[in-house]
């Protein structure tokens, strides 16, 4: 007897998003330079050797010593009163007065990217954003159903905004990932005007503001006048104490933070317990402000030294940012190269970069390139430019 073959019935499909939205190119680059002969100038990675991996360490130790049940215990959505008191405490002190109630804890600055998208966005919504732009937010965008307008530049944002009616502007105003651009106070100013006239929230994305080499800080859009209550500020302690701490917040009032929150129960139900009282331990027993400070200075003898070797680099018509914080350098080729094609070529001499076209939303220029100077020490990078020097020769 034979017995018949049934054919299982297929799985429904994935989300139309699922399949819409690619992988970062990013990330695929960081894999394909993963061999350790690889001086790469691709990824956005802080520095780990100057992680304060025993402060952190003292301050998970203290927590499991002194609070264990806590500790590994669930907590509120909102996140940990400590750490949000502590956190609030920072950014006061650094010119924007915040309670810790203003606040939440997320998982990293991604997520609370994540949760702004969820509460504002419906498919088909605008966002506007800055051109080019942070990859992994256009993502995000991308992922909500959103449609992405980018400007060039701020004098543009009112037109656009009266145009397309967008449910928020997206801004990283400090030292601009990819380009290192920091927004001026006037067009902060300028941003805020826009948003309290037409009727706009604006996103402000700041994981980089502490990393300033050299000029003066810039207030935060969040403090002109119009924006108190349209503006939503993101911040995260990736770059100054460690990313793999995941540990991010969003400010924002008080009706939106409320649905935020409702989603972040939604999506993790809260933000790790342990890492949240080991991030706020911390900042009671250690000098961050002190750490953040050694940072700068290994940073920005990074930083002059990627400035001082791109001449000799770069080909004759190459033009870059000299940022006066952050973590990159923005390139533009000259000669209409096609800096993803030539990056085939370039990997192949040991060292890597990250191609210009992916960051933007409207139009590419595909010339450029993005290079992230605060991976390596000052000899890799002469040794990494020497290399990519050859290559573009």
């Amino acid at each position: 007897m034979t017995i018949p073959v049934r054919v299982p019935a297929p799985v429904p499909p994935l989300a139309p998003r699922a399949v819409s939205v690619g992988a970062s190119p990013v990330r695929e680059i960081l894999a394909l330079t993963a061999r350790p002969e690889v001086i790469s100038f691709a990824g956005g990675l802080p520095a780990p050797e100057l992680f304060d991996m025993s402060g952190v360490a003292a301050a998970y130790r203290a927590v499991l010593d002194e609070r264990p049940g806590t500790a590994l215990q669930y907590s509120t959505t909102e996140g940990d009163p400590g750490l949000r008191a502590a956190i609030a405490d920072r950014i006061s002190a650094r010119g924007l007065p915040t309670a810790a109630d203003a606040l939440m804890v997320t998982s990293g600055s991604q997520q609370g990217l994540s949760l702004l998208a969820d509460v504002l966005v419906e498919a088909g919504d605008v966002v506007v954003v800055e051109d080019p732009c942070y990859l992994a937010a256009l993502q995000v965008f991308a992922f909500a159903g959103a449609r992405v307008v980018a400007v060039r530049d701020v004098g543009e944002l009112e037109d656009v905004v009266r145009a397309e009616r967008p449910k928020f502007f997206y801004t990283v105003p400090n030292f601009r990932n990819p380009t290192g651009r920091t927004m001026p106070g006037q067009e902060r100013a300028r941003v805020a005007e826009v948003a309290a006239r037409c009727g706009m929230w604006v996103v402000e994305d700041d994981p980089y503001g502490e990393l300033r080499y050299e000029g003066e800080a810039v207030p935060w859009i969040s403090s002109y006048p119009g924006a108190e209550d349209r503006t939503v500020l993101i911040g995260s302690f990736s770059k100054v104490m460690a990313p793999g701490l995941r540990i991010g917040w969003l400010r924002a009032p008080a009706e939106l933070l409320r649905a935020c929150v409702i989603a972040k129960q939604a999506a993790d139900l809260h933000t790790s317990t342990i890492t949240q009282l080991a991030a706020a331990r911390y900042l009671a027993d250690s000098d961050l402000d002190a750490h953040v400070a050694t940072v700068r200075e290994a940073y920005g003898q990074r930083r002059d030294a990627m400035l001082a070797g791109l001449p000799e680099a770069l080909p004759d018509g190459s033009q870059w940012t000299r940022p006066e914080g952050g973590m990159f350098v923005w390139v533009r080729l000259p000669g209409g190269v096609d800096a993803t094609e030539l990056l085939r070529k370039v990997i192949t001499y040991d060292v890597a970069y990250v191609p210009g076209a992916p960051f933007y939303a409207g139009a590419p220029d595909l010339t450029t390139l993005r290079l992230c100077f605060v991976s390596e020490t000052p000899e890799v990078i002469r040794e990494g430019l020497a290399r990519l020097g050859n290559a573009l020769r």
